[in-house]
Order: C-alpha cells, then sequence, then structure tokens
C-alpha cells in the first residue's frame, strides 16, 4: 500500500515515513504544494497525509485542485491548526480526516487504517507489465523462466515505472521519491540505477528497455 507524505518540516515527515514504514507501508515524502500534485497525478496512491502550512500552494489548495481535477485518493489533513473554521475548510473542500499537531503515533497509524479501509484495502503483491513481473515482497524482477533479485533502490525506481508504466518518469520525480527531496542525490544517482535496470532487462532477455526522452527522464517501450 502506498501512501504519499507532504510536510514542509523535513525531520517530521521523515518521522512519519519511517512510522508508516515500520507497519508495512510504502511512503513517498514531498515538501511543498506543487510537488504533492505533480506526485499525487503522476502516481497511485492509496492514501494522502497533507499538512495544510506548507510552501508553493497551501494544503487547502492542494486539496481543491485534486478533487478538481478527478483525483479521489482519500485525504488526511496534517497540521498544527486546529480552529473548528480551518477543519471545515478542509472537509469542505474534500480532505478525509483532520488530525491536528503534535500526535500520537499510535492515533496516526489507527486513522491511516481507518480510511484505507474505507476504501477498501487492496493487497497488491506484484506489478506486471509487457512480459515483467516485479514481486513486491520479494523484490525480485522475473520475465519468463528468470528472475534476479534487485537492491533496495533498483527495487524502488523499477516499482515508480511499473506502477504507471505508460506515464515518463523525470528525473526530478525518481530522485524525490527514491532517494527523498531532501537528499544530496543528483542526476548523475539516476543514470546509475537506470543503466543498472537496463543490464538486469538485458539478462533476463525482456522486451521491455528503458529510453532515454531527452532533457526530460525517461519511459518504458516494449519492443514489437
Amino acid at each position: 500500500m502506498n501512501i504519499l507524505i507532504v510536510e514542509d518540516e523535513k525531520s517530521l515527515a521523515s518521522a512519519i515515513k519511517r512510522i508508516l514504514e515500520q507497519q508495512g507501508y510504502f511512503a513517498d515524502a514531498v515538501h511543498d504544494g506543487l510537488s504533492a500534485i505533480e506526485y499525487a497525478k503522476g502516481l497511485e496512491y492509496n492514501l494522502i497525509i497533507l499538512d495544510v502550512m506548507l510552501p508553493m500552494l497551501d494544503g487547502f489548495e492542494v486539496v481543491r485542485i485534486l478533487r478538481k481535477d478527478g483525483i479521489h485518493t482519500p485525504i488526511l489533513m496534517l497540521t498544527a491548526k486546529n480552529a473548528v473554521k480551518d477543519k471545515v475548510t478542509g472537509l469542505n473542500y474534500g480532505a478525509d480526516d483532520y488530525m491536528t499537531k503534535p500526535f500520537a503515533s499510535e492515533e496516526l497509524v489507527a486513522r491511516v487504517g481507518a480510511l484505507t479501509r474505507r476504501t477498501g484495502e487492496v493487497v497488491i503483491d506484484q506489478l506486471q507489465f509487457a512480459d515483467l513481473t516485479l514481486d513486491l515482497q520479494a523484490a525480485t524482477l522475473s520475465c519468463g523462466g528468470e528472475s534476479v533479485q534487485l537492491s533496495k533502490k533498483e527495487f524502488n525506481v523499477l516499482k515508480l515505472f511499473l506502477a504507471k508504466p505508460k506515464m515518463t518518469v523525470t528525473k526530478d520525480l525518481m530522485i524525490g521519491s527514491v532517494w527523498g527531496m531532501e537528499s544530496e542525490a543528483t542526476d548523475n544517482n539516476a543514470e546509475v540505477y537506470i543503466s543498472f535496470l537496463r543490464k538486469k532487462l538485458k539478462y533476463l532477455g525482456s522486451k521491455v528497455s528503458i529510453k532515454n526522452i531527452q532533457k526530460i527522464g525517461y519511459r518504458l517501450e516494449v519492443a514489437e
């Protein structure tokens, strides 16, 4: 299950990410409203944890834009504000729940579980595209009768592609999702792991390749 954390306090975002991953969730973290919209539209999430006070666009505006654009992912608003007016504003814009900071980790986990159950939790063990199968539990990539073990970062990069295989993945999106927005990773890090994955696709004899989209990023292609 994938969760998007949108929180400008990087230490808090990291703490929330750690709590959720300890519960078996996959979690991405971004730190401003524009990145929240890019991630929410570009990738599949089961839940968005969204702070109100954000750079670029505040949380209320992020909710309004996502709902207007047909993104119906459940949203838990997380903020230091506790006024009734703020809660009502968030809910009226389309948020599903509201929790104020500071909070106990047990309450966060309980609210996350309640929201995902409300929409019907779907447990996905594999991602498939063309002749590839990515095992989300074992972090193995298979094609035909062959399989290879992926490193943690190889797995996270490939999962990003296979979650929406027709999407062009920018280097910024890849770095933010795999290394974190606060990391010092560069385009070179992304290029290195694309090279690793290309070698493994070649070893497996897959029809799938990773194509360069000049000055933008990468996209999956399937040979005829």
